[in-house]
Formats: structure tokens, C-alpha cells, sequence
């Protein structure tokens, strides 16, 4: 029979480390620092307006709810100096999420600058900043901050904050649930009690990072502003917060669950006060991993947009998916590596416990990236819908490799339980699979060499001459009895000979242990695994940090909708219209122009183009013109084709001034059609 041999991934699994490393440096170079999911959709005056007299306020509208400050809006004339009264309007109304800021009086003609920056309900900070004129543009010497909002040093640590502490729940939640669900006797091995451990403080330590950092990361972006404890304490109000400080008291009790299983749980000899304690930490652990988890889901994208109530148990559940799985991995890979002995029962019972992980992680993405996504054109037209994709690439390279582990863990099990059948082994499928010694941390662990036969499924030594066998063994006889003799005279050198006897020992063991095909099979494979899950949480990091494609989309088409344009007398009006129709060559802008832009009769000219700039032909374009303050209107217009993407109409006649609300409705087809609007300001 053909003894199967472990696959040579010394050179592809070395190239994949390099493509892997490459890959996450892309993507965290290519992020954005200040993505989020609030966008703005509008202002009034709009970006670029000139209007004939100064307004009374300036008005922002958001896509999502956002936290504002009273400085989050500020408004600076040509010098540079403050044109703003300092204080937040709240202009909101229904749905519409829109903020002003109160202007001075008697402001002089010229170009003033809108800088804001506030913090989006999920988290995120978001900043911009616009001019518009007063009478007509001026220079100006205000300098707008190059940094984005969230950028810098202060955003590149508190995203690798960010990082560390989703890798270190990972690695505490999914480490203690292979201890309690796969392997039992890991609570008494050592490098997996120090993984686990790890993964407690690296959580611990990172969320600490993340709540100094807060401040000055959705603030002022300077780096010295962590140690001010006026901004901490406005920090400790907010919801984030609030967030990192409850997680910081579950980490507390997260601890007291680590101690109980690698303390009294380790040393429970008795199986059923074993069994009731393995209750007790299964079901107080997942308590307290939810918990930790929902820290993220009540603070971030979930907690915002739409179905919020039903999106936020979906996302602790994906956590919890990720962390047994992930978790999970990086634990059986410390044991496969650095512990004597792992049983076949526990690779196979971890087999299972990563199947149901990642059916739930299908299940909860589906949903997920419907409720980001929203459609197929954000799928592949935005950043988030495209760094989803490259996620799903990697869950399935994932999937395959776990496939390929599955398949070395069933051979090394018909192996193992086929030497059992031969050799009198127990029947319950305990038998080891990543060493010889039965329990790990034990004398049997550095005993002498007899205590480390040859493995099932290895061939028997050859057996030495009859001859040569009898001086063969008198040796060893008198030099142990020399040895012993020179031991009990010299307790230094006996100490010596064992650590001597142990680093043999151990070297046999590891010689058998590399020389098994399936063992190594299962460990490079296993590898191979956590360097890829390493960059599927570098890309599930960039993607809580990164603006969903719906809102994008609903940002973009709806962009300005609820922005005044305001025109001065004797101006034309121009103005920028997204559209979509849903239908094939269903996207694109339209650009309106009313010249001169006054009362009395104008001329309309409307160009439809692709959303490249080109012309993009269109069966119909109707235009309404209301002015709901005084009653007038909608006057209908109907303008005549030119060429391709251009319409034209003379004599629009606007009666009165005021604000008025421009209805363009646009037909792509014979059933796909759209109405967009905004409104401008006659003088």
C-alpha cells in the first residue's frame, strides 16, 4: 500500500505569506482614514453658490444621524476670521438630518469657507469643507487642513488599535471555546493557556489605546491631546465611550473566567464536577463573549441605516462565528506546534465546531452585505462593495484550505484508529496525533526513551544481531551503573546528564513528529489557514472603517437634493442633478441652466450625460418649476431635443422671486424613468 505523503508547501506557503502581506499592505494604504457611514448630501448655500446678500445661516444635511459640537460648523470670511455666531442650530425634521450655524450680521461681499467636522452614528469622524460668495468672489487666504478627518498618526494607531483588538477577542473567545468544546486537557498545556492569555491582553490593552485616542482621533488629530483629560472626560459621554468602557468591565469578568478554566477547571480529576463545571463556563463564557461583542454592534455601522434592531443581534452573532473559528484555528495551531500531544478527537470535534461557524457566518454576511450593499452596481461601483468582494474571495480560498485540513485529519484518524484496532487502544478516540506522550505538561512529556515507542502506522525498527545484541545491552548496564555512581558523587553533573536525557527526548519526539506525513500535512495546512485569516481581519478591520456602498449610492443620487442654490440678479443658474433609473444606461447627471437666471422669461438648457462625461440619449425629460412659499406653480416645461443629451427651452417665465423647487423627470426607457429636484434662489 502507498503511504501517503504530506504536500510540499514550503515554497507556496512562503509565497502565499509574501501575496498575503502584500495584499493587506494595499489595502491599508489604499483606505481611506475618515471613511464613514454618514455623508453629506447637501448644503445651503450649495458648494460654489453666490448669492446677492449674506444668508441667515449656513445649513448642512446629512444622509445619518451625526453627534455635533459647537464648533462642528464654522464659517470664515476672505481674512480667515470667524463670520459664524458659534452656535448649532438643530434643523432637523422627519427623516432629514440637517445642522445650521447662525451668521453674523452685516457680513461683506466676498468668498467665505464652511469647515466642518462632526462624528458619524457609527463612530466614524467625517470633515469637509466649501466656499460659496456673497455679491460676488473674492480671494481669500483661509487655508483648509490638508489631514482628513481621522487621518495622520493618531488615525494610522487607533486603526491598528482597532486591528489588535478584533484579533485578540478572536483569539480569547475562540481559544477558550477549543478548550471547553474540542480539547479539555488543553486547560492544563501550557502555550495554549499563554495564547489565550495573550488574547486577553492584547483586547484589554488595545481597547485602552482605542479610548485614550478617541479624543484626539475625532478631534484635533494631534497626537498630544491624548493626555487631556477634559477631552477624555467628553469622551467617557459619547456612545463609543460608553462602548469601550462597558467592554473594559467585561474583560474583567472575562478574566475571572480564564482563571476558573485554566485554574480549577485544570485540576478537576473527577468527570462529573468536571462536566457540571464545563456547564457553568460554557454558558457564563457566552455570556460574556456577546457581551464584549455587542460593544462593537451598538456602536458601529450596525446600529445605524436600516433595521437596526434586527441588524445588531446578526452582527454579535457573526462576531461570535469569527471568534470560534478564527479563534479556534489559531489555538490548534499553537498545540499542533509547541504542544507534545493534541488527540485526533479534537481536531475532529474542532472540524465540526468550525463548519457550524462558518454556516453562520454565511448566513449573517448574506444579510449583512445586503443591508451595506443594497444592490449589484454598489457591489462592484464603490470601495466597500469591492472590498467585500475581495473578502468573499478570501473566505473561499479559506474554505478550501479548511477542506484540505479536513481531509489530512480524516486520513491521520483512519490511521490512528486502525493502530488502535490492532494495539488494544481505547475505543473513544483519544488517541494522539501530534506526539506520543498521552498528556501533555507531564513527566511522560521529557521521559526516557523507552517511554516513546515507535507510533502506529510507523514501521519497527530493525532488529540487531543476536550476537551483537548481548554486548549491545551490557554496555548501556555498565554505563548506567558508571553514570550513577558519578550522579551520586556529583549532584551538579547529575543534573546535567538529565536536562541531557530531556533535550534527546524531546529531539526523538519532534524526529517522529515531523517524519508523519499526515501530522505535518495537517500543520502546514492548518498554517496556511492562519496566514490567510490574517488578512481576512486585516479586510473585515478596513471594512467597519469604510462607508457603506448603499449610503454611497443614496449620497450620490440623492446629492443636494435639500441644498439651496442661491443666484444673483443677472446670473445664470447652473446646477448638477444625479440620476438613476435603475434600468440598463440607467445612470447619469443632469445639467440644468437658466439664463439670465431672474424673473420674467429665461432660457432653459438641459444636457444628460453618462456618468463619464459623454452625452447619453434619452426618450423623455419633463421640467417643473414650484414656488410652494407663495403658491405658484408647478408650471410645466417642455423642452425640445437638440442633439443627443441636449434639450432646450425659451421662454420660461419665472413670475415672482423666491425659492424656487426645479422637478427634472427623466425616461430611459419605456419603463424606467426617475424625478430628481433641488431648489434655487431668483433674485
Amino acid at each position: 500500500m502507498t503511504t501517503p505523503t504530506a504536500p510540499r508547501l514550503g515554497t507556496a506557503l512562503a509565497r502565499l505569506l509574501v501575496l498575503a502581506a502584500a495584499l493587506l499592505g494595499v489595502l491599508l494604504a489604499g483606505a481611506a482614514p475618515a471613511s464613514a457611514h454618514a455623508a453629506l448630501t447637501g448644503s445651503d448655500p450649495q458648494d460654489g453658490a453666490v448669492v446677492a446678500t449674506a444668508p441667515a445661516e449656513v445649513g448642512l444635511t446629512f444622509s445619518e444621524q451625526v453627534a455635533m459640537s459647537a464648533d462642528s460648523i464654522r464659517v470664515l470670511d476672505p481674512s480667515g476670521r470667524r463670520a459664524d455666531t458659534g452656535e448649532i442650530i438643530d434643523l432637523c425634521s422627519g427623516a432629514v438630518v440637517k445642522y445650521g450655524v447662525a451668521l453674523r450680521a452685516g457680513l461683506p461681499d466676498g468668498t467665505y469657507t464652511v469647515a466642518w467636522q462632526t462624528v458619524s452614528a457609527d463612530s466614524h469622524p467625517i470633515a469637509g469643507a466649501f466656499t460659496f460668495s456673497i455679491g460676488a468672489p473674492s480671494a481669500t487666504s483661509v487655508a483648509l487642513p490638508e489631514q482628513a478627518a481621522g487621518g495622520g498618526t493618531v488615525g494610522l494607531l487607533y486603526g491598528i488599535a482597532r486591528y489588535l483588538s478584533y484579533a485578540g477577542f478572536a483569539v480569547l473567545v475562540g481559544g477558550g471555546a477549543f478548550v471547553l468544546l474540542c480539547w479539555p486537557r488543553g486547560a492544563g498545556v501550557r502555550p495554549v493557556q499563554q495564547t489565550v492569555v495573550r488574547g486577553w491582553l492584547t483586547l484589554t490593552g488595545a481597547t485602552l489605546v482605542m479610548l485614550l485616542l478617541r479624543g484626539p482621533y475625532t478631534g484635533s488629530g494631534k497626537l498630544a491631546d491624548v493626555f487631556d483629560l477634559a477631552g477624555l472626560q467628553g469622551v467617557l459621554q459619547t456612545k463609543t465611550g460608553a462602548a469601550l468602557t462597558s467592554r473594559l468591565l467585561l474583560l474583567g469578568a472575562a478574566a475571572l473566567f480564564v482563571a476558573v478554566l485554566f485554574g480549577a477547571y485544570a485540576r478537576r480529576t473527577d468527570p462529573k464536577e468536571r462536566k457540571d463545571l464545563s456547564f457553568g463556563l460554557g454558558l457564563g463564557g457566552t455570556v460574556v463573549a456577546a457581551g464584549i461583542a455587542s460593544t462593537w454592534a451598538l456602536a458601529e455601522h450596525a446600529s445605524t441605516g436600516i433595521q437596526p434592531g434586527i441588524a445588531m443581534p446578526v452582527d454579535i452573532l457573526h462576531l461570535l462565528a469569527v471568534a470560534a473559528w478564527l479563534g479556534g484555528l489559531t489555538t490548534l495551531l499553537v498545540a499542533l506546534y509547541r504542544a507534545p500531544s493534541v488527540e485526533r478527537a479534537a481536531v475532529e470535534r474542532f472540524s465540526r465546531v468550525a463548519f457550524a461557524s462558518v454556516a453562520v457566518l454565511v448566513a449573517t454576511g448574506i444579510y449583512q452585505s445586503w443591508r451595506q450593499v443594497g444592490s449589484w452596481s454598489a457591489l462592484t461601483g464603490t470601495r466597500y462593495g469591492q472590498l467585500l468582494l475581495v473578502k468573499i474571495g478570501l473566505m473561499g480560498v479559506l474554505v478550501g484550505i479548511a477542506w484540505i485540513s479536513r481531509r489530512w485529519t480524516r486520513r491521520l484518524a483512519g490511521r490512528t484508529a486502525g493502530a488502535d484496532a490492532g494495539t488494544g487502544s481505547a475505543a473513544d478516540g483519544s488517541s494522539p496525533v501530534a506526539g506520543s506522550s498521552p498528556v501533555a505538561g507531564t513527566e511522560a512529556e521529557t521521559g526516557p526513551e523507552a517511554e516513546t515507542g515507535p507510533e502506529a502506522g510507523e514501521e519497527e525498527p530493525e532488529q540487531p544481531d543476536p550476537g551483537e545484541q548481548g554486548t549491545e545491552e551490557r554496555e548501556p548496564e555498565e554505563k548506567g551503573a558508571a553514570e550513577q555512581g558519578t550522579e551520586a558523587a556529583d549532584p551538579e553533573r547529575a543534573a546535567q546528564l538529565a536536562r541531557q536525557r530531556v533535550a534527546m527526548a524531546t529531539a526523538r519526539r519532534k524526529k517522529a513528529r515531523d517524519a508523519d506525513p499526515e501530522r505535518t500535512g495537517l500543520r502546514r495546512s492548518v498554517l496556511t489557514e492562519a496566514a490567510v485569516a490574517v488578512v481576512l481581519l486585516a479586510v473585515t478591520t478596513v471594512l467597519t472603517t469604510t462607508e457603506p456602498g448603499r449610503t454611497e449610492e443614496e449620497a450620490a443620487r440623492t446629492g443636494g437634493t435639500t441644498a439651496g442654490s442661491a443666484a444673483v440678479p443677472d446670473r445664470p443658474v447652473d446646477i448638477r442633478l444625479p440620476f438613476d433609473t435603475g434600468g440598463v444606461d440607467g445612470k447619469g447627471v443632469v445639467r440644468l441652466s437658466l439664463d439670465p437666471g431672474r424673473t420674467g422669461a429665461n432660457a432653459l438648457h438641459l444636457f444628460v450625460e453618462r456618468p463619464n462625461g459623454k452625452p447619453l440619449d434619452v426618450p423623455e425629460v419633463k421640467v417643473n418649476l414650484t414656488l410652494e412659499e407663495k403658491g405658484v406653480g408647478p408650471l410645466p416645461v417642455a423642452p425640445d431635443r437638440i442633439q443627443t443629451g441636449h434639450w432646450s427651452a425659451s421662454g420660461v417665465q419665472l413670475p415672482l422671486p423666491g425659492e424656487w423647487r426645479i422637478q427634472v423627470t427623466v425616461r430611459t426607457s419605456e419603463i424606467d424613468q426617475t424625478t430628481i429636484e433641488k431648489n434655487v434662489k431668483i433674485g
